[in-house]
C-alpha cells in the first residue's frame, strides 16, 4: 500500500542557496543522524542543465542532475553491526525549483522523493520583512512485507520519518546559518 509524507521548512536565507545546498550530494550524509554513520558509497553523476543566467548569487557548488545514481549506506538503529543500502537516482532537476529522487535499491519497496522551493517573505519579530525559501518534502513511499510491514509502518515507520526530518530541519538550519552569507 503506497503512503506520501510531507514536510516543509521555512529558511531565512535565499532560494538559491537553499536549493544548491539540498542539491550538492555531499550534503545528504551530513543531513542524517551521526549514529546512522550515512556515506556515499559510489555515485555516478549526471551534470544539471546550466544554473539560470538572473542567479544573483555566486555559488560554486557542485549538484546532481537529472540521471545521476548514487548508493549510500547507514546503520539502521545504534550501534547496528549491518549497513543498510540505499540506491537512489535524481529522476527530475529544474534549478531553484525542484528535483526528485527515486529509490532503485534500498529498505522500501517503493520510494519516490522530490525537494521543492520557493520564495517566501515572513515578517520578523522586530516587524520588518525578510525573503527567506520555504523548502517542501513530498514522498510516496511503500514498507515491503505487506501486512507485517504496514503493521511496523503503524508501529516505527511513521514515527522514524517525523524524527528524520525533525533532525534534518535542525541540521540545515545549523548547516546553511555556517554557509550563507545571510545570518
Amino acid at each position: 500500500m503506497r503512503h506520501t509524507w510531507h514536510s516543509e521548512q521555512w529558511l531565512p536565507h535565499p532560494v538559491e542557496y537553499v536549493f544548491a545546498f539540498f542539491a550538492h550530494p555531499e550534503n545528504l550524509p551530513r543531513l542524517m543522524p551521526a549514529w546512522q554513520k550515512a556515506r556515499i558509497e559510489e555515485a555516478a553523476f549526471a551534470p544539471p542543465p546550466p544554473r539560470p543566467a538572473a542567479s544573483t548569487l555566486p555559488l560554486r557548488s557542485i549538484a546532481a542532475g537529472a540521471g545521476t545514481r548514487m548508493t549510500i549506506s547507514f546503520r539502521p538503529f545504534p550501534y547496528a553491526p549491518l549497513r543498510v543500502p540505499w540506491e537512489a537516482q535524481i529522476t527530475d532537476f529544474v534549478w531553484n525549483d525542484h528535483f526528485c529522487d527515486h529509490q532503485l535499491r534500498g529498505p522500501f519497496a517503493f520510494w519516490h522523493h522530490c525537494h521543492s522551493v520557493r520564495p517566501e517573505p515572513r515578517t520578523t519579530d522586530s516587524g520588518s520583512s525578510i525573503t527567506g525559501t520555504l523548502l517542501h518534502d513530498d514522498i510516496e513511499y511503500e514498507i515491503p512485507f505487506g501486512q507485517a510491514g504496514e503493521l511496523a509502518r503503524r508501529i516505527f515507520i511513521s514515527h522514524q520519518l517525523r524524527s528524520t526530518f525533525s533532525f534534518r530541519h535542525a541540521r540545515t538550519q545549523e548547516l546553511l546559518a555556517l554557509m550563507s552569507p545571510r545570518t
